[in-house]
């Protein structure tokens, strides 16, 4: 069995952002030479998230308008979290529901999606450098 890691390193300018990675994991897969097996993609920081959906700009701003609902960024007093000086507390909440990771099977050296399926890199307290994790394993 053979393993491949590699880090993507993410800046967005905006506080909140949906970024589709699909390219760059399968650009990750392509160097690893790995056919069959499986690609774990997980963000590395406790403000972002990793998830699997439709690449469909309409359901991009559903889930930021839900997320923001869910728990919104201000008052940021409603936080006990930000107590200690920060003011990402409503992030933290958001990368909860929306999960650290993802899981695809590799199949004949492609990631082996459904239809529709892309992999997004969720951006809860951006403005700063954060990193995603990929870990193939296989053959």
């Amino acid at each position: 069995m053979k393993t491949y890691r590699e880090e993507l390193w993410f800046e967005t300018t905006t506080r909140r952002a949906y970024l589709n990675i699909t390219s760059q994991v399968e650009e990750a897969l392509k160097k690893s030479g790995i056919r069959e097996g499986l690609c774990l993609v997980n963000a590395m920081h406790i403000t972002a998230s990793v998830f699997i959906n439709d690449d469909e700009q309409g359901l991009i701003e559903d889930y930021d308008h839900f997320l923001e609902q869910l728990a919104p960024h201000a008052p940021t007093a409603h936080y006990r979290h930000n107590r200690t000086g920060e003011d990402n507390g409503d992030a933290h909440i958001k990368r909860q529901f929306m999960g650290r990771e993802v899981v695809v099977a590799v199949t004949n050296g492609r990631l082996d999606f459904g239809p529709w399926e892309r992999i997004f890199y969720g951006e809860f307290d951006g403005r700063r450098r954060k990193r995603v994790l990929v870990k193939i394993i296989g053959e």
